[in-house]
């Protein structure tokens, strides 16, 4: 995959693993798109599931219905699993098992949260680049798909420059690098200079991330009249996609808050909703909401009546 001068939607927590965020991303203009972290050890609990019913490709739990990671055919040629890892051999494992369903498999090492570092995952491979280098030579000598791996700045800008090189030597098709280090806050900046350096250091793509938060910092009158119409498109998409409702709401708030207050009228009742149902009723998509219901028990009863009659068969 090609990842010259391409807008690219950055992985979210809570965000993108399983929701309709890539895709409408994609018809938005993005390039490519990232999925939330995986935990190798959590993907490789899965087993995948084609849910015709949505016109995905799921990977399920085993013994759940907790859908781990979901796509679909149209986001086959752009969305990025992103993992977190510790092994070179877990990582493997874990690619192997979706990588006929993605573009591309990134390796976080960027992740700054106890979670990943305790479990030697995210920021603190930065401190073991004989480690980085057997997982990223793994990946690229066992998948005929573009490895990729995002890190954070390191103290020293010239160590956050060899780190880099020693990257770019394991064959990797680009480098993401989040333009702060790890004891720096969320409302830090963006070291943009110091990115700079890792580009003007390496010949592949390098991919700014951090403090990017809309277009061009969406030009706000922009992104604000036609903030209505993304919303709603959202609510479609995830009704379309049976999105979890938490994950939907917290999507919406997000919006929100970028552009006014949840004490605002909107932003209370997107609290108050309990289910898709209350979130279309509140966007005006009570018809789509219901159409989609509609379609979906016909199928699940044709479906029914299919393995009912295959049961006869066999008596």
């Amino acid at each position: 995959m090609d990842y010259t001068n391409k807008l690219i939607l950055a992985p979210m927590v809570r965000v993108v693993r399983r929701s309709p965020v890539p895709p409408i991303s994609g018809e938005y203009g993005a390039d490519i798109t990232y999925s939330e972290e995986i935990i190798d050890h959590k993907l490789l609990k899965c087993e995948r599931v084609v849910n015709s019913c949505i016109g995905s490709v799921d990977f399920v739990e085993k013994g759940t219905e907790n859908v781990v990671f979901r796509t679909c055919e149209k986001e086959k040629g752009r969305v990025v699993v992103q993992l977190g890892t510790a092994s070179a051999t877990r990582a493997l494992s874990a690619a192997q098992l979706v990588y006929k369903d993605v573009a591309a498999v990134d390796i976080n090492m960027g992740c700054p949260r106890s979670c990943s570092v305790s479990g030697g995952m995210g920021a603190a491979l930065l401190s073991k680049p004989e480690l980085i280098h057997d997982i990223l030579t793994t990946l690229k000598r066992n998948l005929d798909i573009s490895v990729t791996c995002k890190i954070r700045l390191l103290k020293n800008p010239d160590n956050s420059v060899e780190l880099a090189r020693r990257i770019e030597k394991t064959g990797v098709s680009a480098l993401a690098v989040h333009g702060r280090r790890v004891v720096d806050r969320p409302r830090v900046p963006a070291k943009w200079n110091e990115i700079a350096d890792v580009v003007a250091a390496l010949s592949i793509p390098v991919i700014a991330n951090g403090y990017v938060f809309c277009y061009e910092d969406l030009e706000p009158i922009k992104l604000a009249t036609g903030a209505s119409f993304i919303m709603r498109e959202y609510v479609r998409k995830s009704i379309l996609w049976d999105n979890d409702v938490k994950s939907t709401k917290h999507t919406l708030k997000e919006i929100i808050m970028h552009l006014s207050c949840l004490e605002l009228p909107e932003g209370k009742s997107v609290n108050k909703s309990a289910n898709l149902e209350d979130l279309a009723r509140l966007y005006g998509e009570e018809d789509y909401y219901k159409l989609v219901m509609r379609s979906r028990s016909l199928l699940n009863g044709t479906r029914a009546d299919m393995i009912s009659s295959r049961t006869w068969d066999c008596n």
